[in-house]
């Protein structure tokens, strides 16, 4: 088993559902990290591509003069995900409750995540449903920094460091068979850890784990 009961636990242990039922229309990293997301996305998402944009919110963090074939959203508050104007098509899904997608086998070319991967308490399911719908080839890119909403974060996350929560989401890709290329971008800020959790000093820490579901061997 990858994660213990203990680890899974949140602080708030209520629905999620009830958690993000009011829209919150802010962001939650820096311009400095947004734009690093931005360029990352630039660089590793190609024109045309169909793009899933997993826990997602009011905005993707896509680059807008970039056209893609299709941009499908997912998050737990609706008016949030109707404000998002890069998403062509979303639907709500609480992913603790139910971790089953309903999207259809290989239909994506890029599953990207933006701070919101501390929140997942079953990754065992939600990591193999993101390889079920990638197409061979395709690449997932999750995104965070050490800004998340405490009481709504599992344990493992809360207690541990920065570099142990980049080893925790290698870890949620080594898990599922056929992921590999995996990689990190990791940036560090130079700010005071309080006054980065605090969203005072500026310069959040980027981090990103990418990972390629492989070609299957002929």
């Amino acid at each position: 088993m990858l994660l213990e009961t203990a680890q899974r636990n949140k602080l708030d242990a209520s629905n999620d559902s009830l958690f993000y039922a009011q829209p919150r229309f802010v962001t939650h990293v820096d311009e400095g990290f947004i734009a690093q997301l931005t360029k990352l996305y630039r660089d590793r998402i190609p024109p045309d591509s169909r793009v899933f944009d997993m826990m997602s919110s009011w905005v993707s963090h896509l680059p807008s003069d970039v056209n893609y074939a299709h941009v499908e959203g997912h998050g737990l508050n609706a008016e949030e995900l109707a404000r998002n104007r890069q998403l062509d098509h979303y639907f709500v899904q609480n992913l603790n409750e139910d971790q089953t997608l309903p999207l259809e086998d290989c239909s994506f070319d890029a599953v990207i995540n933006t701070v919101s991967v501390q929140y997942i308490q079953y990754p065992e399911q939600i990591f193999a449903e993101i390889y079920r719908v990638l197409k061979p080839g395709g690449i997932a890119i999750f995104s965070f920094s050490n800004r998340m909403f405490y009481q709504k974060a599992i344990a493992l996350w809360r207690d541990g460091s920065e570099a142990s929560r980049v080893e925790l989401v290698k870890r949620y890709f080594d898990t599922v068979p056929g992921f590999g290329n995996i990689e990190t971008v990791i940036n560090k800020s130079e700010a005071p850890a309080v006054l980065q959790m605090m969203g005072l000093g500026g310069g959040d820490p980027f981090y990103a784990v990418i990972a390629e579901k492989m070609q299957p061997l002929l």
